[in-house]
């Protein structure tokens, strides 16, 4: 019995450090809201890899990031981020929008 008490937080810490390890692996990429507008609107992304895109948002209004592209939604409060794991992408360009302002709030991930 006592050593399976010392083995199990060993265990745990390390597949905690393997997970931490492999989300510090994954490329980020920044993008902003500010004035209901995407900054930038396009960004490129390597193809085949799985990352993460930070949103955020400058606004003091809520906006959500939206993409049937990328199957993915996510309300971002106002003046706050948030983190979006996405791919891995086959290469090509995946449209998202800030769907409570459409009309301005547009962009695209471009993987190559």
């Amino acid at each position: 019995m006592p050593q399976i008490r010392f083995w199990t937080p060993l265990l745990l810490l390390s597949s905690l450090a393997f997970t931490g390890a492999a989300l510090a692996q994954d490329p980020s990429f920044t993008i902003t809201i500010k004035d209901h507008r995407f900054d930038p609107s396009e960004i490129q992304v390597p193809a085949g890899k799985k990352i993460r895109l930070i949103v955020k948002n400058l606004d003091p209004t809520p906006e959500e990031f939206e993409s049937s592209d990328l199957k993915r939604e996510k309300v971002i409060p106002g003046k706050s981020e948030a983190t979006i794991v996405i791919g891995p992408l086959k290469p090509g360009t995946y449209k998202f929008v800030g769907e409570f302002h459409e009309s301005t709030a547009k962009g695209s991930i471009v993987a190559k």
